[in-house]
């Protein structure tokens, strides 16, 4: 039985992730965009095959072509679809204001809407750029509300951040090393087995925090 993966956020981060998953045999990738004025137009041309990437993208194309022809990845607005999700991946933007404050706005709404639709046993990743704490602080807190659920006993919750880069993003999520780290054991050993699909690289295990600390560190 094939297992569903939700990716929150169709941009830099969560296309090409989206993709891998939806390209590993046993994986079927939903992708969830708002209907922005700014991007929602990223929907039809996902779900028709194109790449809304704009730039030299080697590999890109021709996977969101062939994973779309296959009917294993498709993009919707519809929260409600992560409701029989196997994870659950949070790529939305976590940009700063001019005083360098993070602005979690989206990841806020986000976690509320995947908090009301998800269900028992599945497992969330956050990969954006946070503070450290962030997970257990914002994320963890919005999801117990919303789902009436535990974080470590109802559901799993992991920080695994992304290291891509312009240019280079297939080539960086399945040959770069990875930290992952979960809010207890169970939820780590989770996030690897789904990492170990799609990346080639050393995948390093570790607590949340420690995760969301070396993610601010590496960009500083």
């Amino acid at each position: 039985m094939e297992k569903k993966i939700v990716v929150v956020g169709m941009g830099y981060v969560g296309i090409p992730a989206a993709a891998l998953f939806a390209d590993i045999d046993g994986f079927n990738v939903v992708g969830i965009q708002r209907r922005s004025k700014r991007s929602g137009w990223k929907i039809n041309w996902l779900n028709s095959g194109r790449n809304p990437i704009g730039g030299d993208e080697p590999g890109l194309s021709a996977l969101i072509a062939k994973v779309v022809k296959k009917g294993m990845f498709s993009v919707t607005d519809d929260f409600s679809e992560c409701g029989d999700a196997y994870a659950i991946l949070i790529d939305v933007q976590t940009p700063t204001d001019d005083h360098g404050i993070p602005r979690y706005e989206s990841l806020k709404a986000v976690s509320t809407q995947i908090g009301r639709y998800m269900k028992r046993d599945v497992l969330v990743v956050l990969e954006s750029t946070v503070a450290p704490g962030t997970t257990e602080n914002v994320v963890k807190p919005i999801l117990e509300r919303e789902s009436e659920l535990k974080a470590g006993e109802d559901f799993s919750l992991a920080f695994a951040y992304e290291r891509v880069m312009v240019g280079r993003l297939l080539h960086n999520i399945i040959n770069y090393p990875r930290i992952v780290g979960g809010i207890d054991e169970d939820s780590t050993k989770r996030a690897l087995k789904l990492y170990e699909t799609i990346t080639k690289a050393k995948l390093y295990p570790t607590d949340v925090l420690t995760a969301e600390v070396a993610k601010v560190a590496e960009n500083t």
